[in-house]
């Protein structure tokens, strides 16, 4: 049942329960992808590690399961862990949180049981597990997620954080020390601690590169603080159940990261993404010297539904990671490259002018698996007599892409029937601030994404927030859609936004791509605007007679 919610080209197992990403890497030529996986239903339970390898980040081979819940220490599952590639030959060794029989959180170790074997298919968990017990003054069930380890500046010993929060609800990141992964020193004081913003789940911890010849590209975890290079700290909260991240300085001596901006810290600034989002995961990749990230993408319907499709929840689009050089103050995420490889038949319908109070259809052929890009120019002349400052905005609570303005809402409405009464708007809105200065917003409406009729129990929102425009560039935008889900970046991905989307009438052959300016003062120009059908990725199945060489040409 309700098979056309399936998706085409983004991650997700044969069938049943997922979320957390886990312990992503690159090893001997394959991409690893674990993952919180039930394997016996659709609904949270019973967690395992799922597992799969890819060649190209796209294009997956779904293994056997790679951890299960067999011993006290993680009877009660499996939960979210980290791999760190280990020298000289890059053995990976892999920290897992473990449920034990009472439900304390544990964290344990397990290494590759054939460290020769590229698919890593068996694993050996240590005698020594739990390696490591929540410490005086850490709840029993606040104690979880450890990172990527990171080496000190000799090599000799690596560093671990893991989530936890105070008596007083303050979110907080703790580091342990260790030199063979197996006995560990808590460091005093705490690497970062936030008031009011609760438990820190899924914590992540890396350099990310600000100049240089280095400028554009990812950074080993190891990469050592200093001149040009800033440390990304990120929690997902268990409060809001989003991910928030800071940039700021690391000082591995004092075992201390402060943020730049202190009233954008981790919890209460920066979002990756302001959707639906969570738990995300970056790892580094030598290959194409990038940082990856990948996010739980779960639903936004009924647990009933997800039992009569058999499954639940995807992965978003793996994104590469990098600093914005151009503010200053933010990340910049984008799809990993390998996606364009999906990209089939394209069309384009640049310079278009869509005035105000309308609606263009686009004639895209099939519309429920596409790349779209644009990019928008507002008439100057609507511009300069816009003077009457808009300092109220705000994408979740000023009436979506139904509600008008002088310079906005405008963009593109996706997933939507001939008669619109179901859609998802992705658009810009652009005000003016009492300085005089021009603030836009980033929107996804999501409250019309299928006939309220129809479902009464999925969540219908509007979500966004603010993008840093610079003088000069035009607003842009790009759209992955994948049947019940879209992903949206703006200005080339300083501001994203992923919805789960549930149309019953914007199905196969009846979903359609329209140009639309709600904006009452002004015209607005599609610059530029191409969109491309993308190819599906399909499942592929293990199978130990024929899996290897299935994949081995991508």
């Amino acid at each position: 049942m309700l098979q056309w919610q399936r998706t085409a080209f983004h991650f997700q197992p044969l069938d049943n329960w997922m979320n957390d990403p886990n312990a992503p890497l690159f090893y001997k030529g394959w991409y690893h992808f674990f993952y919180q996986y039930n394997p016996s239903s659709p609904v949270w339970g019973n967690i395992t590690w799922g597992h799969a390898v890819s060649r190209d980040l796209v294009r997956w081979l779904h293994l056997p399961l790679a951890l299960v819940p067999d011993h006290w220490y993680d009877s009660r599952g499996v939960w979210t862990g980290s791999a760190t590639l280990l020298p000289p030959d890059g053995r990976p060794a892999v920290l897992y949180t473990g449920a034990t029989d009472d439900s304390v959180q544990v964290q344990n170790l397990v290494f590759p049981a054939d460290p020769a074997d590229p698919l890593l298919l068996r694993w050996s968990k240590s005698d020594a597990n739990p390696v490591l017990l929540p410490p005086p003054g850490v709840g029993p069930q606040d104690f979880r997620d450890p990172t990527t380890a990171w080496a000190d500046a000799t090599g000799s010993s690596w560093r671990v954080a893991i989530g936890t929060k105070d008596e007083s609800h303050a979110g907080i990141a703790l580091v342990y020390r260790t030199t063979d992964f197996l006995t560990y020193e808590l460091l005093p004081g705490v690497l970062r601690r936030v008031a009011g913003t609760g438990m820190w789940e899924c914590v992540d911890f890396y350099p990310v590169s600000t100049g240089g010849v280095a400028a554009g590209e990812g950074l080993d975890t190891s990469a050592v603080a200093g001149d040009g290079v800033k440390h990304v700290l990120k929690a997902s909260m268990d409060d809001d159940r989003n991910d928030y991240y800071a940039i700021g300085s690391y000082d591995l001596e004092k075992n201390v990261w402060v943020p730049d901006d202190a009233e954008a810290d981790v919890g209460i600034g920066l979002r990756y993404d302001w959707g639906t989002f969570y738990a995300s995961k970056t790892f580094y990749d030598p290959a194409k010297r990038r940082r990856v990230l990948w996010g739980w993408v779960g639903e936004m319907d009924s647990e009933g539904a997800d039992v009569r499709k058999g499954w639940a929840s995807i992965q978003a689009i793996p994104r590469t990671v990098v600093f914005d050089v151009k503010t200053g103050g933010n990340l910049i995420q984008w799809p990993v490259e390998e996606v364009e490889s999906l990209r089939m038949s394209s069309r384009n319908f640049s310079g278009i002018t869509v005035a105000p109070g309308s609606v263009i259809p686009l004639d895209v052929g099939s519309a429920t698996q596409l790349d779209i890009e644009a990019e928008f120019v507002i008439d100057e002349a609507a511009l300069m007599a816009t003077t009457e400052a808009d300092v109220g905005y705000n994408c979740s609570t000023s009436g979506g892409a139904a509600a008008r303005g002088m310079l906005g809402p405008f963009g593109l409405l996706v997933l939507a029937d001939k008669a619109l009464s179901e859609q998802t708007a992705v658009y810009f809105y652009v005000a003016r601030r009492r300085d005089g200065r021009l603030r836009a917003h980033f929107c996804q409406d999501e409250s019309r994404h299928v006939l309220l009729t129809s479902a009464n129990d999925i969540v219908k929102r509007v979500v966004g927030s603010t993008v840093p425009v610079l003088d000069g560039e035009k607003l842009s935008l790009r759209i992955l859609v994948d049947h019940s889900i879209v992903e949206s970046f703006a200005q080339k991905g300083r501001t994203c936004i992923t919805s789960r989307v549930y149309p019953t009438e914007a199905i196969y052959g009846d979903a359609r791509v329209f140009l639309f300016n709600n904006a009452t003062n002004c015209n607005v120009v599609a610059k530029s605007l191409t969109t491309w059908q993308l190819n599906s990725t399909y499942n592929h199945p293990y199978s130990s007679s024929k899996g290897f060489s299935l994949f081995s040409t991508l």
